[in-house]
């Protein structure tokens, strides 16, 4: 069981405090690069320091500024495999998955499932209405844009998952003794962390309706299905399909993108949809595709550990 991994005899809440401070601190030390060439491009240019985070993202070239934000996500996920290993004595298989071995097939099913479905929308966007749209695609940049999305946009999203899906769910988990607690509180931290996407600040705080629901509908496929392939999967294909396809002038990835969207941004039906419509949709297709069963008890059920499953576990571990 997944969530039954964190609970180690030596494996105490504060541990998970700790932990996500020491994470908190690696990915600000990560933004060091971007915050340099920034003070170095204003100190050569003259030009004054920029003060909001869309100035900060087209200070610098599209392609250099997604390079260097994306860094931060490398440093923060090695920081991950440190904490795991060395403070909760546990093997980063254990927040992955309950599973032997990492499914890899469910990470491409998924990938590939909302890979599929986020082209199919885009085009079917761009052809009922094009002059929401204009092409963007440059070679040269957007070859650029495909090496750095495809080398570190996986490492940023899977990042996210194993901070929320994987370590934080299991030690809310081990605070709370159930599961619902550990759904309910990353899914909220995970919406309320995307608070200074330049997307709520254009479109006003709803917007974190459809992070929370997407939190909720990540943490609900990783409960259900006793690991986070599925939310790997998913997280991967929607940050770098989309990278690679759409821009704006107000989204938290501005990229050479193929298209741009130039259309005035509402907030409303695009939020509700995904949250009612298409996530039960994909709950649905995995449940039948996986065989999931007893929702009610995964989804909010108590957490019973047994002493003597806690020293096979210490085993396992060792």
């Amino acid at each position: 069981m997944f969530l039954e991994e964190g609970f180690l005899p030596t494996n105490k809440f504060w541990m998970y405090l700790v932990g996500s401070l020491i994470i908190f601190v690696a990915s600000a030390i990560g933004q060091l690069p971007l915050v340099i060439a920034v003070l170095i491009k204003s100190f050569k240019t003259g030009k004054p320091f920029p003060k909001t985070e869309t100035d900060i993202m087209t200070f610098l070239s599209l392609n250099t500024t997604l390079f260097l934000l994306l860094i931060s996500f490398v440093v923060a996920f090695f920081a991950i495999i440190l904490i795991v290993k060395y403070l909760h004595k546990q093997t980063l298989l254990s927040i992955t998955t309950s599973r032997e071995k990492v499914d890899f097939k469910r990470i491409f099913f998924s990938f590939s499932l909302w890979g599929i479905f986020t082209v199919g929308s885009t085009l079917l966007m761009y052809y009922t209405n094009p002059d929401s749209f204009v092409l963007n695609f440059k070679p040269i940049p957007f070859l650029i844009l495909a090496v750095i999305g495809i080398a570190l946009i996986p490492i940023q999203t899977s990042t996210e998952e194993y901070v929320f899906r994987g370590y934080l769910m299991q030690g809310f988990a081990v605070l709370a003794k159930n599961r619902w607690f550990p759904l309910l509180l990353t899914s909220v931290i995970f919406g309320t962390m995307h608070i200074a996407n330049p997307e709520v600040q254009k479109l006003g705080y709803i917007v974190l309706v459809y992070y929370i629901g997407t939190g909720f509908f990540l943490g609900i496929i990783t409960l259900m299905d006793e690991g986070m392939e599925l939310a790997l999967g998913f997280h991967a294909a929607n940050n770098l399909v989309g990278a690679l396809l759409i821009t704006s002038d107000w989204s938290a990835f501005q990229t050479n993108s193929i298209f741009k969207d130039v259309s005035e941004p509402s907030a409303g039906f695009e939020i509700l949809v995904p949250i009612f419509i298409i996530f039960p949709l994909l709950l649905y297709i995995f449940s039948k595709k996986y065989n999931w069963t007893n929702w009610k008890e995964k989804l909010t059920g108590t957490i019973i550990i047994e002493v003597i499953e806690l020293i096979q576990n210490t085993e396992n571990h060792e």
